[in-house]
């Protein structure tokens, strides 16, 4: 099972987008777990759960560069959501980018 987790400041606005995305995955029977979590709570979540994409909300995008010096040999994929896609909260397109990070076809994998 493969894990994509988004965290924005309070988690709330990306719980949303997460649903749509996990809905998506499970209609089409694709093994990923899509969670969204507050940003203050993201070290103990990639420590213990060790997901394979970090999905940052827009509005916690400054905190990119710090993700990925702390994360980034964890193995992890880590990109911010795209705008557009999260202010439409498309959840496919969403799922669809991060499908391309779990293969490695991210900028940071």
């Amino acid at each position: 099972m493969k894990k994509v987790y988004l965290f924005c400041n309070a988690g709330m606005s990306t719980s949303l987008l997460a649903s749509n995305m996990q809905k998506v995955s499970d209609n089409h029977n694709l093994p990923i777990e899509v969670k969204a979590f507050s940003d203050s709570k993201m070290e103990e979540i990639v420590k213990r759960e060790n997901p394979d994409v970090i999905l940052l909300g827009p509005q916690v995008k400054y905190k990119y560069q710090d993700t990925l010096d702390k994360y980034g040999d964890t193995g992890a994929a880590i990109e911010v959501i795209n705008l557009e896609d999260y202010g439409n909260v498309d959840g496919e397109r969403v799922l669809k980018r991060s499908i391309q990070l779990i293969k490695g076809k991210g900028e940071n994998k």
